[in-house]
């Protein structure tokens, strides 16, 4: 038992191996070594050890892991694209033990029903999936119909601090433009409106990842002797042996121990990939699973021909829209995230804020019939298909945040943020491997706005337009701190004055003229929102499956997958509450087919 940075030489064969040490990976291992503590089990994390990381447990930190540069994230860039106006599409994923649960927004936010029913998977249907995602969580909300978990190892609560102004002036304005406060958006029932938000952090403020509420209590506790944990440590390849997976070859990490060799382990009964939607088709590809066209190219053997992996990447795609306010310093995150305030006196004192993600609200919004019909007739037969008929489908998912997205320093005053993304983009994207070799370079595109019918624009239009109205609503707003789309002369779009009172603000007028001029100006501006998933679909092998739903990899004897990867199609949510769900979920298949706690 033990967490290492350089594996002990007497751990040559265990008997199961989880690659990828991020949100999944910590609970799957978690709950394989409480089924049994005598099973081996050895997970391994290419980033460093989380374990009271103060930029990992406070939530206020979290601006820091999406800045150029962060320390516990990796950036995938994709290729210069004719669809965002000639820009690359950036993504931060995390990089470090837990994952995405140690570095994302801690915004508890959980997948509709109609999400899992459009999986139509026999054993994944909504209803098991609830059971799974209550598994996971203590709720500490209202909870009258009886939809949340009560006494699983993660927290759910309200930040303790808020700030109450912008929370309820932008609650107000949803009001104003037509939309209710909801008590749960969570309940997987209807939405269509506004919460005041729940995270997860304890009800002390302190972050609930993954590695901190499953992994590091077992490794402590002295009731797990076989649970292993390598950190700084990149997976390459799974090694396959008459089509079963029998170990893996990793290196440590140059990044924090340069000039390491590759060594193997082996892996007497299982291997679990939980690398994540970017992580874990380039090592299954490298192991030689994959499209034989692309292994072919890469120089890669062939093993199993499973053409699905890496294809059909998706996503949410989203746009940050800043604006001036009139909330004071003690109001936003700006004095913080610009180190106008001694952190270690706020750390010292332990200052509510430093619980604080800024986002005090979520909504789900759908527009309505007639802003539909204004998005033309294409979007119209997309909306009748996909959407009318399944009310508690959002387009918009929006939130407000206390604060300036990027470098505070570089401006002045407080500000405040709508951050406003489509949930079920057309476009696809890919991620695959063009070398043998870990460190050849990944063939990655998001395939950002590029559906041929323009669907996904033509959502980002509705959303500006929404977005703003709500924003003019705000008693906070005083004018926009991002640059306007450039509409003509004349057009009533081109100017937003912070003047008179809210109940007088009319919408403004659009024509066809500024649609256009917006519509390019979104491809200028959208970017991914931190989502990655669906490279590695559980569904039938001829609809560009990878997984069946027990989670076998198609074509390889005991080589599962356990991660965000495996989602069929998209989710109406920010992805941390099904991944867990997943992971426990795997955990329960996985106990079964070892024959584990009997």
């Amino acid at each position: 038992m033990g967490l290492y940075t350089k594996l002990p030489n007497d751990i040559q064969e265990v008997d199961v191996i989880v690659a990828g040490g991020g949100a999944t990976g910590c609970v799957v291992a978690s709950r394989l070594a409480d089924a049994d503590p005598a099973l081996s089990i050895l997970v391994i994390e290419s980033g460093i050890n989380n374990y009271n990381d103060p930029m990992v447990v406070h939530p206020a930190y979290f601006y820091s892991h999406i800045a150029p540069g962060a320390k516990y994230a990796l950036s995938y860039q994709g290729p210069k694209s004719e669809h965002l106006a000639g820009r690359q599409a950036s993504l931060p994923v995390g990089h470090i033990l837990g994952g995405g649960s140690s570095v994302n927004m801690v915004l508890y936010s959980r997948a509709q029903r109609s999400d899992y029913e459009a999986w139509k998977t026999p054993g994944w249907s909504p209803d098991e999936m609830l059971a799974y995602m209550n598994k996971t969580e203590t709720y500490h909300g209202p909870d009258p119909e009886g939809r949340h978990g009560h006494d699983g190892p993660i927290h759910i609560s309200p930040s303790k601090f808020r700030s109450h102004r912008l929370m309820d002036d932008f609650m107000a304005a949803m009001n104003r433009v037509g939309y209710p406060e909801l008590e749960d958006i969570n309940k997987m029932g209807p939405t269509n409106g506004a919460m005041r938000t729940m995270s997860y952090i304890d009800p002390e403020g302190r972050r609930q990842d993954t590695a901190h509420m499953y992994l590091h209590p077992r490794l402590q506790d002295g009731k797990h002797p076989n649970l292993h944990v390598l950190v700084e440590s990149q997976v390459e390849r799974v090694l396959i042996e008459n089509q079963k997976a029998v170990g893996v070859v990793y290196r440590p990490n140059p990044l924090y121990q340069p000039g390491g060799s590759s060594r193997t382990v082996k892996a007497k009964r299982m291997v679990i990939m939980n690398c994540g939607a970017l992580g874990t088709p380039p090592i299954l590809e490298r192991s030689g699973v994959g499209d034989p066209k692309i292994l072919e190219r890469a120089g890669v053997p062939l093993k199993a021909d499973v053409p699905g992996i890496g294809h059909e990447y998706e996503d949410h795609q989203g746009v940050m829209y800043v604006y001036k306010s009139n909330l004071t310093p003690e109001e936003t995150l700006d004095n913080f995230n610009a180190l106008r305030v001694d952190h270690d006196v706020l750390m010292k004192n332990k200052d509510t804020l430093l619980s604080w993600n800024s986002v005090d609200i979520q909504a789900k919004l759908r527009p309505t019939e007639s802003e539909v019909a204004g998005l033309g007739q294409e979007f119209q037969e997309i909306w009748n298909r996909d959407f009318k008929d399944i009310p508690d489908k959002p387009m918009m998912i929006i939130s407000p945040c206390g604060c300036f997205p990027g470098d505070p320093s570089t401006v002045s005053g407080q500000h405040f943020t709508l951050v406003g993304w489509n949930v079920y983009p057309e476009s696809r994207g890919h991620v695959h491997i063009t070398g043998p070799g870990i460190d050849d370079p990944i063939d990655f595109d998001p395939g950002t706005l590029s559906d041929p019918q323009g669907t996904d624009v033509k959502q980002h239009v509705w959303m500006y337009k929404k977005q703003l109205e709500i924003a003019r609503r705000m008693e906070v707003f005083k004018g926009i701190a991002f640059d306007l789309p450039p509409f003509p002369s004349g057009s009533k779009a081109a100017s937003i004055e912070a003047s008179g009172p809210v109940a007088d603000i009319k919408d403004i007028e659009y024509t066809a003229e500024d649609d256009k001029v917006l519509e390019q100006w979104i491809r200028g501006h959208a970017n991914s929102i931190w989502h990655p998933m669906a490279t590695c679909k559980m569904a039938p092998k001829e609809k560009n499956g990878v997984v069946d739903p027990t989670l076998s990899v198609y074509g390889i004897q005991g080589l599962k997958i356990a991660d965000i990867s495996i989602l069929p199609s998209n989710i109406g949510c920010n992805i941390c509450n099904t991944s867990l769900a997943i992971a426990e979920k795997a955990a329960d298949i996985f106990i079964q087919e070892l024959g584990l706690g009997k």
